[in-house]
Order: structure tokens, then C-alpha cells, then sequence
């Protein structure tokens, strides 16, 4: 059983309430956390947390995106890396040919020596 006070009586948490002020409190309040559920649903939506719990029930699934993923970020490194690799000994052989007096012949020494190495064990 709750206490509810008689209408028009001064309540300890403020002044006299009445079943209509009481009515409108609760219809704002109503309203502003019906905005808020809104906008929680909207900002989940846009996480795309739903997608996520899809996945954390399919584990299969969360496996073999994550192998892909792995896969496709190592091929892309090792692609990145062979162009920046290629790039700099390119760049060297040109400073190489420059004959520079004295970084001139560590370049040359750098370029054989990759070259050599090139020859050794060709990938």
C-alpha cells in the first residue's frame, strides 16, 4: 500500500500538487525520456551494435572475417613494403649515378650490395 497525499496538501518534497500539475509533470517527463530512448536507438543503430551481437552469437562467422581481414592487412603491408623498398633503391641508384665524392661510393656499395643479394635469392 503507498501513501499518496490528498490533493492539494503540502507534500515534504515541494509545494501543493495537484492531479493536474501532478498529470503535466508526468506527461513532460514522459515525453523527454521517450526522446532520449529515440536517440539511444538512433546512436545503436548507427554503431551497428546489432550486427555485433549477430556476430558474437556466430563465432564461425566472427572467424573467418577476422582471417580475411588479417590476411588482406598482410598482403597489403608486404605490398607497401615493396613498393617503399623499390622506391628507395631506385632513388639510390639515380643519387648513384650522380658520383657524388664521398656518398657517392657508400650508395654505389648499398646498391651492389642489394643487387647481389637480388641475385642470391630471388623471391
Amino acid at each position: 500500500m503507498t501513501f499518496r497525499p490528498n490533493p492539494g496538501t503540502h507534500t515534504p518534497d515541494g509545494p501543493a500538487q495537484t492531479p493536474a500539475s501532478e498529470t503535466g509533470a508526468l506527461t513532460g517527463t514522459l515525453a523527454l525520456l521517450s526522446e532520449r530512448i529515440e536517440r539511444l536507438a538512433l546512436d545503436m543503430d548507427k554503431a551497428q551494435l546489432r550486427e555485433y551481437v549477430e556476430l558474437t552469437h556466430k563465432p564461425w562467422q566472427l572467424i573467418w572475417r577476422n582471417f580475411l581481414s588479417g590476411l588482406s592487412r598482410g598482403v597489403g603491408i608486404a605490398l607497401g613494403f615493396t613498393f617503399f623498398a623499390a622506391t628507395i633503391v631506385w632513388i639510390l641508384q639515380l643519387l648513384g649515378k650522380l658520383n657524388l665524392p664521398i656518398v657517392g661510393d657508400y650508395i654505389a656499395d648499398i646498391v651492389r650490395i642489394v643487387h647481389r643479394q637480388l641475385q642470391i635469392n630471388p623471391y
